[in-house]
């Protein structure tokens, strides 16, 4: 029987040691967890309103743009916040613009906010512009936006062919 004392006596820094022991446990199942998040849907990639980017951006997943972009960027889903400028091509299954754009929207899905300023021509499939937005291009429906072939062909010939036929053609 003292021995079983001698044993409870440790037993309690054993016991203080024992909460420590579940933590790691309790922590590596979270560590499991944490990968397996990015193969079903990754967070939103986020440039801040203090970054410059030149070069095109390219992801199957989604960006949301604080900052300054000057190049293309292909995305699933597109945010343009209200204090970005993006100069070049945006090419995206959905787009929220509320900043500013300088270049072709090209969108199944285009949403330009009360906010927006965008100078270009927008192919969509479905457009939404909110009273208060700016807009100054040519907007065109196509039922595949995306196709890189076609809409590119048909937005330059619309462009060459604008200018020589002026507004009474």
């Amino acid at each position: 029987m003292f021995s079983k004392s001698r044993i409870n006596e440790p037993g309690p820094k054993a016991e203080a040691e024992k909460p420590k022991a579940p933590e790691a446990p309790m922590t590596k199942p979270s560590m499991d967890f944490t990968p397996s998040a990015p193969k079903g849907k990754a967070a939103v990639s986020v440039l801040s309103s203090d970054l410059t980017v030149v070069g095109n951006l390219r992801t199957t997943g989604d960006i949301q743009v604080e900052g300054t972009v000057e190049g293309d960027i292909r995305a699933h889903l597109l945010t343009v916040g209200e204090s970005a400028t993006i100069r070049g091509e945006i090419v995206a299954d959905d787009i929220v613009v509320n900043g500013r754009v300088i270049g072709r929207v090209r969108g199944l899905k285009v949403r330009l906010t009360s906010t927006a300023r965008v100078e270009g021509d927008i192919i969509h499939k479905t457009i939404a512009i909110e009273s208060g937005a700016h807009f100054e291009g040519s907007v065109q429906r196509q039922e595949d936006p995306l196709s890189t072939g076609r809409p590119a062909g048909a937005a330059a010939a619309m462009r060459l062919d604008a200018p020589a036929t002026g507004d009474a053609g």
